[in-house]
């Protein structure tokens, strides 16, 4: 498809505009509470609806954030006790039903990534820093520059023009239920990067198949699972992969993680002779992560991931925090909540350097500007991140999407791209309990969003609120249907969020919604009022 640049079609970029990128000051000192977590769970007939188990749950070590008790009540402080995302309650119908669907289409099939010579278009404005973005007035960018080309190759790494990988590897996953199918409001993609040694000889020079075993160490750490691979000579990699006592030629990966009886995992090439620190559920020092958020492109081949993006995420895990630190941490927040529970959250660093959270990790993003040029997130809005990447149970050491990655058996085992092959013929998630995840989600929640908002997804799936076996059965091996939205609604949910784009309010709220959600979303809440989930839902994972 033609790559129309947004910088050819402005002439020049447009910068961050009326937003302060170097106040830390927060608007909001709740930022980091989603607005999800302001459903109204009951509904006017009594029906109880939990979407609240996506992310507050009984968690697996080392994450030690035993949330689950979230399901059943509003626990916020007393400053989140109003709802400060009022974005929700905003009447769009009328400007969207005036925005031209080819007009819209238009918009989010521009690549306003790169300029017209196929180059980063931020990482260019980012080498000549604007004054308003130099938060530390050093003239130089302290924080992440873009450097993910999105050009892909059969086993998901990415290259340069000239062939050369950056680091970064993409990878396909079963979205987190709600708000992140496209269905929702937006498609999304994640790229991992593991640091140099990881990608190296024992003497330092650059081995792919050594990248490609660790990327499969690490995998089996956070799934704890084994991990077929193709037939691997041990002695290369300096390590008994599928732990046989013989270093001879292995084919999968063998998880074994229980360092009080001896026994743990070792890393490939010159990260394993180094003696990169190694844990189940952990990344190593170093690893990155970038997610971009985009629009939706209602193609004539269906619908694919638009080349306009919303946002870019960036994490680096910047500190190894060991099992015992970890738990620590989760005991001494969990303290605080209850000594003093109107307390907000306290935050360090700046839009420019991105801001750590408790568990090792720094986050920072980029957004778009009132042109739809990418700038840097401001303080709060890089808050506004650090709420999911933090202290939920559902979270393996504050991510999502990798635990959750497709393996064997998947198109190229789950390492590839969402511009090579779309979600359609994805399967269900199997849940530790034998169900399938999403038909889970649509059964308890009876809705596919926290808001009941999608009445696309009500209509198709649901009778009288509920998941028929037959419609469960669909989902088992292609969940495309699911969340994949319609053209009209997928033009509909573009011309919403770009309302907020023009106005630079996403301090009131990202969420693209339509019309105003009051049926469905409190305005304001009473401290500790019950949600009317008596039970807590258990987790997609197995606990251990």
């Amino acid at each position: 498809m033609l790559r129309i640049s947004i910088l050819a079609l402005l002439g020049s970029t447009t910068l961050a505009g009326a937003v302060d990128l170097k106040t830390t000051i927060l608007d909001n000192p709740t930022a980091y509470v989603p607005s999800q977590c302001y459903t109204k769970t009951e509904d006017s007939s009594g029906k109880v609806h939990n979407p609240c188990q996506t992310c507050h749950t009984y968690p697996r070590s080392p994450n030690y954030v035993r949330d689950a008790d979230l399901q059943t009540e509003y626990a916020f402080p007393a400053p989140a006790l109003e709802n400060p995302w009022t974005n929700l309650f905003v009447d769009r119908r009328a400007q969207i039903a005036a925005t031209d669907h080819a007009e819209i289409r238009a918009y989010v099939r521009q690549d306003n990534y790169h300029d017209a010579q196929g180059g980063i278009a931020l990482a260019k404005t980012l080498a000549d820093l604007p004054d308003a973005w130099d938060v530390d007035g050093n003239g130089h960018w302290d924080g992440y520059t873009p450097d993910v080309q999105f050009s892909f190759d059969g086993a998901g790494f990415d290259r340069r023009p000239d062939g050369a990988l950056t680091g970064w590897r993409a990878f396909a996953y079963q979205p987190l239920p709600g708000t992140f199918w496209p269905t929702n409001g937006s498609t999304d993609d994640v790229l991992i990067r593991l640091p140099e040694a990881f990608r190296e000889t024992v003497d330092g020079a650059p081995d792919l198949t050594i990248y490609k075993t660790n990327f499969a160490i690490i995998e089996a750490l956070i799934t704890r699972k084994d991990v077929v691979i193709p037939a691997t000579d041990e002695r290369a990699m300096g390590v008994d992969l599928d732990r046989d006592g013989v270093m001879g030629t292995a084919s999968r990966v063998t998880f074994a993680f229980a360092p009080l009886d001896g026994i743990t995992m070792h890393y490939a090439g010159r990260a394993g002779a180094e003696g990169a620190k190694l844990a189940a559920g952990l990344y190593p020092k170093g690893t990155e992560f970038v997610h971009t958020v985009r629009y939706i492109d209602p193609t004539p081949a269906g619908i694919a991931m638009a080349a306009r993006i919303k946002e870019l995420r960036y994490m680096r895990k910047t500190d190894w925090i060991s099992y015992a630190a970890l738990e620590e941490t989760a005991l001494a927040e969990l303290k605080e909540d209850n000594a003093f529970p109107d307390r907000t959250k306290q935050f360090f660093g700046t839009s420019e350097t991105g801001i750590p959270n408790a568990f090792g990790w720094r986050l920072q993003g980029f957004i778009e500007d009132a042109s739809g040029a990418l700038r840097p997130q401001s303080f709060e809005e890089t808050v506004f991140c650090i709420g999911c990447h933090g202290t939920l149970g559902t979270n393996d050491d504050s991510t999502f999407a990798f635990a959750r990655k497709l393996g064997k058996g998947a198109f190229r085992d789950g390492w590839y791209h969402w511009s090579q092959k779309s979600l359609v013929g994805t399967p269900d998630l199997i849940r530790a309990d034998g169900t399938g995840e999403y038909a889970h989600y649509l059964t308890s929640n009876g809705a596919g969003d926290e808001f009941r908002a999608n009445a696309e997804v009500i209509e198709a799936w649901l009778e009288a609120g509920e998941l028929t076996p037959a419609r469960a059965a669909t989902l088992r091996n292609d969940i495309g249907a699911l969340i994949l939205p319609s053209s009209r609604r997928a033009d509909a949910l573009n011309a919403a969020y770009r309302l907020i784009v023009r106005e630079q309010s996403f301090v009131n709220g990202r969420d693209a919604t339509i019309a105003p959600v009051d049926e469905t979303v409190w305005r304001k809440v009473e401290q500790d009022q019950p949600t009317g989930i008596e039970k807590p839902q258990q987790p997609w994972f197995e606990r251990r």
